[in-house]
């Protein structure tokens, strides 16, 4: 695809400056494009490949002032970073948008249906009683249970797994490996030390512009529903167990895990490898750093915790210090007994 720095400049509202009539076809790293790219500047420590790069055009600051002549064409916005995304965005849907009709072999069961615009890729499996919505990719290789429920423009990556009664809001990413629906982690204890299978009968929710990352797992609820709320991203390598309400807005990086019945707030950030113990609470707006463990409910709103288990960030800081120092402590402390 080729476009004009004038239709990037309109689409992001940005103001041009040099030649209007340069074409690009690719996106490219500034210190790494080479002509025909768009590139784009918003850490200043890349300044000096804009002044070398061969890019065709760049994305910059409006409040940038140039130390040197540069041979691209400028397209200056407000925010460079948040800009280049849009773009990125825009030429990802559109290429995904490419996407349309029906490759076979591919099977669609009994009284599901699917809107206009859609894409099944070959080998993909659509149960019975399906709704499937408008603008729909599924890629190849995807597994949809019966009576699966998938809103608009929501894309399903191949080797995906949706098992029976999900639902998928509009507007949703769902990559690779993800599974969906699989049985929660409940075994009721015998008396003979065996365990029973306590069955799972409820569902997963997500609701819409939510992102699942590849080999994330997000189990049924017990009864009723295991909730992600709108606009959470979750990140590749998540476990969320059965009856777990995730907040919206609410981001999740990798390696962590929620256990069964917790309920997570809005607009919380979860860092990687977190584990979070079943039945609490964590309140909005609530971060939790890397490689913690948290055994009781947040209450407050806005702290910033870390360790395991976790508590308060500053405090946690100030006793890795003190952590650090225990073997001179003790050697301190050996010495005075010894003077006593």
């Amino acid at each position: 695809m080729e476009f004009t720095v004038q239709q990037i400049a309109d689409l992001l509202q940005g103001k041009i400056e040099g030649d209007t009539t340069v074409k690009v076809s690719t996106l490219a790293k500034i210190e790494e494009a080479q002509s025909g790219a768009l590139a784009f500047l918003s850490n200043l420590k890349y300044e000096p490949f804009l002044y070398t790069t061969s890019a065709s055009a760049v994305i910059v600051s409006d409040k940038l002032e140039l130390k040197k002549e540069t041979t691209a064409t400028l397209i200056r916005v407000e925010d460079p970073y948040s800009s280049f995304s849009t773009l990125l965005q825009y030429y990802q849907t559109a290429l995904l948008a490419s996407k349309t009709g029906v490759e076979e072999p591919c099977f669609m069961g009994q009284g599901s249906q699917i809107g206009e615009n859609h894409y099944r890729g070959a080998f993909s499996y659509i149960g019975a009683n399906c709704r499937i919505g408008n603008n729909v990719r599924i890629f190849p290789q995807a597994y949809i249970g019966d009576n699966v429920t998938i809103g608009d423009n929501t894309t399903i990556f191949a080797g995906v797994k949706l098992y029976a009664n999900t639902v998928v809001g509009s507007n949703c990413t769902i990559h690779s490996g993800a599974v969906l629906g699989s049985d929660g982690f409940g075994w009721a204890p015998q008396p003979d030390g065996t365990y029973k299978a306590v069955p799972q009968i409820g569902n997963v929710v997500l609701e819409d512009d939510i992102s699942i990352g590849a080999n994330t797992t997000i189990d049924c609820a017990t009864m009723g529903s295991t909730i992600i709320r709108r606009g959470s991203k979750i990140d590749n390598l998540v476990q969320i167990a059965h009856n777990v309400e995730v907040g919206s807005d609410t981001v999740i990086a990798s390696q962590s895990g929620i256990s069964g019945s917790t309920k997570i707030g809005d607009n919380c950030v979860i860092a990687g490898q977190v584990g979070i113990v079943g039945h609490i609470t964590i309140a909005n707006k609530t971060t939790i750093g890397a490689q913690s463990g948290v055994s009781k409910s947040v209450k407050e709103e806005g702290l910033i915790i870390q360790g395991s288990p976790a508590f308060d960030y500053k405090q946690n800081l100030r006793a890795m210090t003190v952590f650090r120092k225990l073997p001179e402590l003790q050697r301190d402390l050996e010495m005075l007994k010894e003077k006593v």
